[in-house]
């Protein structure tokens, strides 16, 4: 299974080359809870702390605020949610619809930014 990476300093040019202001965002409470990605999906890290455990046995990841993380198509794992979450996020690859809603909202989220 492909691994997840986490940069934990990203830096804020690389933050506005890849748009990340106008990404949608999603929230969720302590909790715990299996998941597995349809798509690629790149998260920065708004709030909270996670542990993503691997379904295959593999070691765990923390990742937390601040850390810009990507999850590749097709992982399976466990999330533990250990401070509440809220993350910035954009799909590519995999499911269509899920991509092409996930840039729908992005650009609606840009086409926002700049009438203010």
């Amino acid at each position: 299974m492909k691994e997840i990476t986490v940069n934990s300093n990203p830096g804020e040019a690389l933050l506005k080359k890849m748009g990340v202001a106008n990404w949608p965002t999603w929230q969720k409470e302590v909790s715990t809870f299996p998941w597995e990605f349809v798509t690629t999906e790149t998260s920065f890290i708004l709030e909270g702390e996670c542990v993503m455990t691997p379904a295959d046995g593999g070691p765990s990841i923390t990742f937390k605020a601040g850390d810009l993380v990507v999850f590749p198509l097709g992982y399976k794992g466990t999330w533990e949610v250990k401070k509440a979450l809220k993350k910035s996020y954009r799909h590519s690859g995999g499911k269509l619809v899920k991509c092409f809603f996930n840039r729908l909202t992005i650009f609606s989220n840009f086409a926002k930014s700049i009438m203010k």
